[in-house]
């Protein structure tokens, strides 16, 4: 694969496994409904470690904006692939989050809450509150992000080995930090599902509650290049 593609592909296969836990536990009438917190956390670490193993050697495997922001802002990935890969991360979520709707098409039918089926495409803060949600999805962020960067290897990315670890650390932030807002940490994760759920017919859908979604953005930003700085000066 292509790097670019490898990215679309990648974060599709994210976006497909770890929402797909979550559609498994919140949707009426699933084999895991009301299975909880830790087996969504739990899913989406191993949606990574499988989205990484499978794209690492393509592309370095950053399947996430955060990623390539502060591998870029670290100076071990050029800015002029930013753009590229962030968009097929943001397509790849996109289809991801398709995908989903596919699979779980009969459950949304049979779900009557609004508010759960928003929660299958995308993050929302349990507590409303706009400077606490953001706090937590800088925090969340900053962690993964401090992570990845010691992680990283030369050629831009990851590396197959890091695929275990790297999802180890995404279920520790899952069901230490998960509580508040769900930890989005990626804009291609939360906004690029947040479109699909805006654009699709879903029988009995809310609004996508866009006056929150700047929150699941700005906060990864913000973490991802706090967590780049840290680590440029101390790492």
């Amino acid at each position: 694969m292509s790097p670019w593609l490898a990215e679309f592909v990648g974060t599709a296969l994210l976006v497909l496994m770890g929402n797909g836990v979550v559609a498994n536990v919140i949707l009426q009438k699933t084999k895991g409904h009301g299975s909880g917190l830790v087996v969504i956390a739990l899913g989406w670490g191993m949606a990574v470690f499988v989205a990484v193993l499978c794209t690492a050697a393509a592309s370095g495997a950053h399947l996430n904006p955060s990623v390539t922001l502060a591998l870029a802002m670290a100076g071990e990935f050029p800015w002029s692939d930013v753009p590229g890969y962030v968009a097929m991360q943001m397509l790849g979520g996109m289809m991801g989050a398709f995908l989903v709707w596919v699979v779980y098409y009969k459950h949304f039918e049979a779900t009557d809450d609004g508010d759960i089926k928003l929660a299958v495409f995308c993050t929302g803060p349990a507590i409303r509150g706009t400077f606490g949600s953001l706090v937590s999805e800088i925090i969340a962020t900053f962690v993964l992000i401090f992570a990845v960067l010691n992680m990283a290897v030369p050629e831009h990315g990851l590396g197959a080995m890091s695929a275990l670890p790297v999802g180890l650390v995404v279920l520790g932030i899952g069901v230490s930090l998960g509580g508040t807002t769900g930890y989005a940490m990626s804009a291609a994760r939360d906004l690029g599902p947040r479109i699909v759920h805006a654009l699709l017919p879903i029988p009995g859908k809310r609004d996508s509650d866009w006056r929150y979604a700047w929150v699941p953005v700005a906060g990864p930003l913000i973490g991802s290049a706090l967590a780049a700085l840290i680590f440029i000066q101390f790492g």
